[in-house]
């Protein structure tokens, strides 16, 4: 009885194993290609785990072509690179072959950090409460995005970014931003007027 019962144990380890063989190779050719797209031009950080805080491990140049194995929710990509798989912010990512790539935009730094808090200080006391109303996001290109930062100001952090026709809700209008939600996050932050319009 007892070797009747190994027998079948091994039969069955056997069947698995081989049906588990295609699976495993259909796996290995699943990914897709994509190109790098910086809307300033510049190469793509290519890192270790999927973190903006990852060791940088490579770049690459606007237009390469990288074979991606998944896109995770996180905002990530997963990637074949130098014989194993890397992560990039799938945000930089497009399915077609770009042409050009575009100046590389020099970023502003403020003269000092005392000048940038006034200046915020300012932007803020100019808030209005409103009667929530929908705006649209307005990117200056279709293929790019419009940051939502937790403060007034460009020199503050990004919290996301709004693609083209993204929805927002305006809870309070300042003289060059306005303080928005996402619907579908529940995010609160600021946005830029001039790059989106009312709905």
């Amino acid at each position: 009885m007892t070797k009747k019962m190994i027998s079948l144990t091994l039969a069955l380890a056997l069947i698995l194993s081989t049906a588990l063989i295609p699976a495993a190779a259909g796996a290995e050719n699943s990914s897709w290609i994509m190109y790098v797209y910086t809307d300033n031009g510049r190469t793509l950080n290519v890192r270790s785990d999927p973190s903006s805080s990852a060791s940088i491990i490579g770049r690459l140049n606007f237009g390469s072509a990288v074979s991606v194995r998944m896109t995770l929710v996180s905002g990530w990509s997963v990637i074949d690179y130098n014989g194993g798989v890397a992560y990039v912010q799938s945000r930089f990512l497009v399915s077609y072959q770009p042409g050009s790539a575009p100046a590389p935009v020099t970023p502003v730094t403020p003269s000092s950090p005392s000048q940038s808090v006034s200046a915020l200080n300012a932007e803020f006391r100019t808030a209005v409460k409103v009667t929530p109303y929908t705006i649209v996001a307005r990117p200056t290109r279709s293929t790019g995005w419009v940051n939502l930062r937790w403060a007034p100001s460009m020199d503050t952090e990004v919290i996301s970014i709004c693609r083209q026709g993204k929805e927002l809700t305006v809870l309070a209008e300042l003289k060059s931003w306005y303080q928005v939600e996402d619907p579908q996050t529940g995010s609160v932050g600021f946005i830029s007027r001039q790059y989106v319009y009312r709905k």
